[in-house]
């Protein structure tokens, strides 16, 4: 038997006085009368600890702006934008001026079933996370993919300030070759300027040192341009982590959006994407900045590296066959030979120095030498 109990008896069985039992158990007269109005009215029920919690708190959040919380939940999750606790407390601040804590917007969102719980998630302090000190420090890029209306591939490139996370670059192709990179590079720097470095994967349309040789248009630009140029390690996406993390925000957009019949369809919304995300959208890891924010507030970073030699040589292995003639991948040049022999292939090595091409047998011997024009597809026959 507990003390509520022992208080009771001794004033309904024992027939004592409620102020002589407070003085002999120790406790307040008002405790015993509280006990015996509860006994009276519950029975054995009205012993139960009670919670101290009060019926009602005039600071609490009031049941409107819990509507408003979960109707700008809604809209945002509809339209395939980010749409947790703290960018909820960022509308709600554009639009009032002030906004409950982030942590009680949390806790409306899980009350009303918003929130998944996710007990086996790695904590995000278990992350290592490095960004640039300043806009234009570094840029990431790499191409993803996504498919039209009619099942068709397309191939996305996307362009990432390290330091703000804008969206300084988004276009859509087919497929995208080493030309296409550079020219939407080319387009980004003429609006952003040239940043200091770009970072990419090993993809063979971002460098050609996978290939034994030679160099990719966007590697010749930013030589140029006195960029640096760094790639990630093989199979280690998290060194791009940023522009990864692009993808899927975009994709999550994209797929609340109608399904592009066309590449100029797909680029429009990508544009648009872009401009809410730079423009709009708040950024958790600036401060919930909005990109262009951050992107403003600090000087820019400028090129700085010393270019290499900016010519460029190969050298490619070769044969020529008698009955066709011998394509060189490399330069795009068609050339034939007319002292190779009737019955057997030649084998030749292809000497590549900028423009002007040079095609010897393993001996040494002179094929044919010419200058190309990259204006044409094919060149004219070469005289030896």
């Amino acid at each position: 038997m507990g003390m509520p109990q022992l208080v009771v008896a001794a004033v309904l069985v024992e027939g004592r006085s409620k102020s002589e039992v407070a003085r002999d158990y120790g406790v307040s007269r008002r405790w015993v009368i509280t006990l015996i109005q509860r006994f009276l009215a519950e029975g054995e029920s009205g012993f139960q600890p009670r919670s101290r919690r009060p019926v009602s708190s005039p600071q609490g959040t009031g049941v409107d702006v819990e509507d408003e919380i979960i109707r700008i939940r809604k809209e945002l999750d509809k339209a395939g934008h980010e749409a947790g606790a703290a960018t909820i407390a960022f509308h709600l601040e554009q639009r009032h001026g002030a906004t409950p804590a982030v942590s009680t917007i949390w806790r409306i969102l899980s009350a009303r079933g918003f929130v998944t719980p996710q007990p086996h998630k790695r904590p995000k302090s278990s992350y290592v996370r490095f960004a640039a000190e300043q806009p234009n420090e570094r840029w990431q890029l790499d191409v993803t993919h996504w498919a039209l209306a009619d099942g068709s591939g397309a191939e996305i490139l996307n362009i990432i300030d390290d330091h703000s996370r804008l969206c300084v670059g988004s276009d859509a192709l087919a497929v995208f070759k080493g030309h296409d990179v550079d020219v939407s590079f080319r387009k980004a720097a003429a609006t952003y300027g040239d940043p200091a470095g770009v970072l990419s994967d090993n993809g063979a349309v971002f460098t050609g040192r996978s290939r034994g040789g030679g160099r990719v248009a966007l590697e010749v630009t930013l030589n140029h341009r006195r960029i640096r140029f760094r790639h990630s390690r093989p199979y280690h996406p998290q060194t791009c982590g940023k522009v990864e993390r692009f993808h899927q925000t975009q994709k999550k957009w994209l797929s609340t959006q109608p399904r592009a019949r066309t590449l100029r369809q797909l680029r429009a919304q990508l544009a648009v994407f872009a401009d809410y995300y730079n423009t709009v959208r708040p950024h958790r890891a600036l401060g919930r900045r909005t990109p262009i924010q951050a992107y403003q507030a600090r000087p820019k970073a400028l090129p700085s590296l010393t270019p290499l030699d900016d010519t460029h040589y190969r050298i490619r292995h070769d044969k020529i066959d008698p009955a066709e003639c011998s394509l060189c991948a490399t330069t795009a040049a068609c050339t034939t030979s007319e002292s190779a022999d009737d019955t057997q292939e030649t084998h030749v090595l292809v000497l590549v120095h900028d423009l002007h091409i040079r095609v010897v047998t393993n001996d040494g011997e002179l094929i044919t030498e010419l200058q190309l024009d990259p204006g044409k597809d094919y060149q004219p026959q070469a005289k030896t």
